[in-house]
């Protein structure tokens, strides 16, 4: 189980607090749902299956922090996440078991995580093997006489001086290629690859996805795999290798097996513009009724059901859902009410003030401002901002977002783009390393504050 599982509601606060400003609400409950799904696990086998986990509703206009609040809970948990948008399902040449696409793309990324950790448990013997591979396409190893019975003559065997010798240059080689000094160094290596079975599907037919999945890889690895003889630099061939070696290594049955049940315990699946599917979102009859449909496509899998899946069958009961939507035109009353219940948890976002803005400016470890100081950090040029500049860059977000359309903190990027595009070309041919720009609100306002007077925002518009 991830350590990170064992973080407390407060701890998990504390957490999204580095990269999400405000939203309290919010952080507090998807913070109880990471700790209720620890406290799942450790709670007696006969009630374990009955905890099911309470899915949470947020609701807030666009830029709010909704994807980012589930993006990083997903990763201080380590748990497989997947995002789909619920408006994609209503698009023509829908089906209904598209919807279970999204528990498949699930399965997929807790197959990455689980592979990710597998790797690096078996990352110091595969290199291990690759660095004996490299040797001997280097220094092809001799067999020593004394290897075999005196009786026993064969064509391979060499004096015992010839054998230390071939020893000696292979140790020195190896500490040579332990000290990075051959990368550049040019090898003949043996290189797999899939053969080509010249096979393709055409048309679904009556298969649904998992079986098409199942059948293209059957048919794969049913072709013999061949080998291709490559010449490549020493670097190159590390890398090549080192996948190889790994899934030598690696038992993908016990992959499979883990990925599962990682994904059914731990996944969290975040459906995005839910409101787009409530039958209140449109005019259009048609639409109303293919929106209704999409909800109860939707509904066996939130309550809990069997997915089948190339790695196998997932059930979804303790899946974690994070459903997200601004609700402007609609409301979460004009879901149907199956589905309302698998959402009992409703939290509303805040919209962002200009304090909130001057905030995301500053305060989070991925702040723009922090992004295009590491940026220019690369040219050698120290980027600063002024206290005075970073208000007036939040004062013209909130106001263009109050004029034009809301769109969050997104905002930010297309003012923070507009202020600095000159600047950002001009280097490195104007400005050279070794210099220093400094940010002032005199330099926003040149930048910004007459687009904004004039009411000239379509370049802000995304």
């Amino acid at each position: 189980m991830n350590n990170n599982l064992f973080l407390t509601p407060k701890e998990i606060v504390a957490e999204l607090d580095k990269y999400i400003i405000g939203q309290n609400d919010a952080k507090r409950n998807v913070a109880i749902a990471l700790r209720n799904r620890w406290r799942r696990m450790n709670t007696p086998m006969d009630i374990q299956g009955e905890i099911v986990p309470n899915n949470i509703l947020m609701i807030g206009a666009t830029g709010v922090g909704k994807t980012e609040i589930a993006r990083r809970l997903a990763k201080i948990a380590d748990a497989p996440f997947t995002k789909v948008e619920a408006s994609k399902f209503t698009e023509v040449g829908y089906v209904g078991r598209d919807v279970e696409s999204m528990v498949r793309d699930l399965v997929e990324q807790s197959v990455n995580l689980v592979k990710a950790a597998k790797k690096e448990e078996v990352k110091e013997k595969a290199s291990q093997a690759v660095e004996d591979i490299i040797l001997d396409a280097l220094i092809p190893p001799m067999k020593s006489t004394n290897q075999r019975p005196v009786s026993t003559t064969a064509d391979n065997q060499v004096p015992d001086n010839d054998y230390e010798l071939n020893q000696k240059t292979r140790e020195r080689f190896r500490e040579k290629l332990r000290n990075g000094e051959l990368e550049d160094r040019k090898i003949d290596i043996n290189v797999k690859t899939p053969a080509n079975n010249g096979m393709g599907m055409v048309g679904g037919g009556m298969m649904d996805e998992a079986s098409m999945i199942n059948l293209q890889d059957m048919l794969s690895n049913m072709m013999p795999k061949k080998n291709k003889k490559r010449k490549v630099t020493i670097e190159e061939a590390r890398k090549i290798l080192i996948d190889e070696e790994v899934s030598k290594l690696i038992d993908m049955d016990e992959v499979k097996e883990e990925a599962i049940k990682k994904a059914e315990n731990t996944g969290m699946i975040f459906i995005d513009e839910i409101d787009k599917i409530a039958k209140g979102s449109g005019n259009s009859s048609g639409g109303d009724v293919s929106r209704e449909g999409v909800q109860r496509d939707l509904l066996p899998i939130v309550e809990g059901s069997a997915v089948n899946t190339k790695y196998g069958i997932i059930h979804t009961d303790h899946i974690l859902f994070v459903a997200a939507g601004a609700f402007h035109v609609s409301k979460p009353s004009d879901l149907i009410p199956e589905l309302q219940g698998r959402f009992p948890i409703r939290v509303e976002l805040d919209s962002l003030t200009k304090a909130d803005f001057l905030r995301i400016l500053k305060e989070p470890k991925n702040a723009l401002t922090k992004q295009y100081t590491a940026l220019l950090k690369a040219e050698e040029v120290d980027l600063q901002f002024d206290d005075d500049a970073l208000e007036e860059l939040a004062e013209i977000a909130y106001q263009v977002n109050s004029e034009v359309e809301n769109i969050g903190a997104r905002r930010l990027q297309t003012v923070m783009s507009k202020l600095l595009n000159e600047l950002l070309f001009d280097i490195p041919d104007k400005i050279g390393p070794n210099a220093k720009v400094v940010i002032t609100k005199q330099m926003v306002g040149e930048k910004l504050d007459g687009l904004v007077k004039d009411k000239d925002l379509s370049q802000y518009i995304l």
